[in-house]
């Protein structure tokens, strides 16, 4: 089967060789009121094309299906297999990764929040400025929500300044029932450890070499690579602060998550929010 576009095509090649319409389109195989007929598609899809495009150089790590969220919320109304069509027929790839090798295991889930504000976990991601500069970013998540409470940067980070961040966040959040980290030395520091005890948070090391145990940091750690450190060219720490402030607000409310359901986290606990209200008789 030959696609209407396909015949088109093929029409307007045999008629640029010296073929008369009739005898081209009794060749091909096409009605003679074809060619007369004007394409509505195309000026139909051409301002989701135009928006789609924009959206796609903004979020360049973004797929179809992000987009199309987005999309909607421009006003533009479409299912996933016109989004995927147009998304296609504009070539708009996200470029791939280098695929890592990996280890075939079984991967359990240690302590499995069921409500928000029950698991914290975090983690240390690195970084260089454009002169050279170490950034140390140590990360925070809510397991459940999939919020990011805080990124600081620094250049180094120390135990002190680690429990300054997390004092910060209990007052803010209230204390997670559970902190999950990995098991290396500046995981386990001691002043760390104490604090965390002290705040009458349980602690969850993952056992060492077992990074999947801390799989919802190290999910968000990849995207914050790859949708803000693999993309911006910092000069300094301070404008690398402000650039991933910038971008942990937009992941928190306006990026959606397809394990939320194409939810923002910000969206995601206004809806749990509403389900804890007590009905109004």
């Amino acid at each position: 089967m030959v696609s209407p576009l396909a015949r088109r095509e093929q029409l307007a090649f045999v008629r640029a060789r010296g073929l008369s319409l009739r005898r081209a389109c009794g060749l091909i195989g096409m009605s003679r009121a074809t060619p007369s007929y004007e394409l509505r598609l195309p000026a139909k899809d051409a301002p989701v094309l135009a928006a789609m495009k924009a959206l796609s150089a903004q979020y360049p790590r973004y797929g179809y299906r992000r987009i199309r969220v987005f999309l909607r919320r421009s006003g533009f109304e479409l299912s996933w297999s016109r989004t995927h069509r147009l998304w296609r027929q504009a070539g708009l790839l996200v470029p791939r990764k280098r695929p890592r090798k990996r280890i075939a295991s079984v991967r359990p889930r240690i302590h499995t929040p069921f409500k928000a504000n029950m698991v914290w976990a975090y983690d240390f991601v690195f970084d260089t400025t454009a002169s050279g500069q170490q950034i140390k970013c140590p990360t925070v998540v809510d397991e459940y929500t999939r919020e990011c409470l805080a990124i600081d940067v620094a250049g180094a980070i120390r135990s002190k300044r680690v429990i300054e961040v997390l004092s910060r966040l209990v007052s803010l959040h209230g204390a997670p029932l559970f902190m999950r980290s990995d098991n290396g030395p500046e995981f386990v520091s001691q002043a760390i450890l104490e604090w965390i005890s002290g705040s009458g948070i349980a602690t969850v090391l993952n056992d060492p070499g077992k990074p999947w145990q801390n799989g919802t940091d190290e999910s968000f750690n990849g995207k914050f690579r790859d949708e803000c450190l693999s993309i911006e060219w910092f000069r300094s720490r301070r404008e690398a602060a402000v650039l991933i402030e910038a971008w942990r607000n937009h992941y928190n409310e306006v990026r959606p998550h397809s394990s939320l359901q194409y939810l923002t986290p910000a969206e995601f606990k206004l809806e749990l929010r509403k389900e804890l209200q007590p009905a109004v008789f």
